[in-house]
């Protein structure tokens, strides 16, 4: 079958091979039928190495399909179903399960250090335990979560991450409160849908805030109330909250810099949402009295802070009644042979999502 594989961290170029085998089906693995799959910029962090990802391997997690055949003991899903494919499935046993964080759960990081794929020359790992720029994967049964048929594979494979991490940000971590200010640095896929989920929370203003020009024009059809550019931020602070600073900040980057700006432009007693994966050695700076004296939140958002499951069910509820806009947030589509026109949309910022078609 055919996959788009890196051979080492740090190449910025992907191969599409036809040579790589899934691997791994036995009790309790569903193999899936790829249709769908968007590119995440976890992708391209784990391409450069700043998440951790053992290579080579096979990029992509947000993806969705059909089941063509079950394990041994698999019994929430059958040949045919359509699925999103969950990289962070929960175990229901460990103790964040158990307290009902389930988004902690590290049992799908385990799979990471598997290898998920196979080809004449060695093993090939799949990110994040999946790999879905690739006609086929094999994944535990947890990773296979059924959707209905009426959701198209382009959709459901946003839900897979980016939708749901964006969403839950403004929904479950922050809880945004209705008439309340919002920022959002980095209005990509997940900035956005953190907009849309300021949105649907009743926030009054919503400032986007993104270097490129047409995220800040797609961020005003999407819910914002005004978008800046990123050295536009003061004023915008300024004439919304007459320099207070914004009841709640999203930083949907990733770096140490725009996380500090993001503190700086929270109100005190104000939240700040720190959903961007950044890097291991990339330290944000807070000194003990501002830390004290401002009372500012800090809230880490995991895959969208929530129960995973029940946060698929909600977007796919929210979708379908036209509360959330998901097929606009589709700007290229591209098959799996153009993956590297892909990697070069994200990287220039001009798609918010590119569908890979498989």
């Amino acid at each position: 079958m055919r996959a788009a594989v890196l051979h080492e961290t740090g190449q910025d170029k992907l191969e599409v091979l036809d040579d790589v085998e899934a691997v791994g089906f036995g009790p309790g693995k569903v193999r899936v039928r790829v249709r769908a799959t968007g590119l995440c910029h976890s992708d391209l962090s784990a391409m450069n190495g700043v998440l951790p990802q053992p290579a080579p391997f096979v990029p992509g997690h947000e993806g969705a399909g059909e089941v063509t055949e079950v394990g041994e003991g698999v019994t929430h899903v059958k040949p045919g179903d359509r699925v999103v494919i969950c990289w962070l499935p929960a175990c229901g046993a460990c103790p964040s399960c158990k307290r009902g964080q389930t988004e902690l759960c590290l049992a799908g990081f385990m799979n990471a250090g598997t290898p998920n794929f196979r080809r004449p020359g060695g093993d090939v790992f799949g990110f994040a335990g999946t790999g879905t720029f690739a006609e086929e994967v094999v994944v535990a049964a947890g990773c296979a979560v059924p959707v209905p048929d009426d959701v198209p594979f382009d959709i459901a494979a946003l839900i897979g991450c980016g939708v749901t991490t964006g969403l839950g940000a403004a929904l479950n971590t922050a809880d945004v409160e209705a008439g309340s200010s919002v920022a959002v640095i980095g209005c990509g896929g997940v900035g956005i849908s953190a907009i849309q989920g300021a949105r649907l929370k009743g926030a009054a203003e919503i400032v986007a805030v993104d270097p490129v020009a047409s995220r800040r024009e797609a961020a005003l059809r999407f819910g914002a109330t005004r978008a800046v550019a990123p050295d536009e931020l003061a004023d915008a602070k300024q004439s919304v909250t007459a320099g207070e600073g914004f009841d709640y900040v999203f930083e949907v980057v990733g770096k140490s810099a725009t996380a500090r700006t993001a503190y700086d432009h929270t109100r005190r007693g104000g939240t700040l949402v720190v959903v961007g994966a950044g890097a291991m050695d990339d330290h944000l700076q807070l000194n003990m009295f501002e830390l004290f004296f401002d009372e500012k939140r800090i809230l880490p958002s995991m895959y969208g802070g929530g129960d995973v499951l029940r946060s698929y069910e909600r977007t796919i509820a929210l979708w379908r009644a036209g509360r959330i806009d998901l097929e606009g947030l589709i700007t290229h589509r591209v098959p799996l042979a153009g993956i590297n026109e892909a990697l070069d949309q994200m990287r220039s910022g001009t798609a918010l999502r590119t569908c890979i078609e498989i």
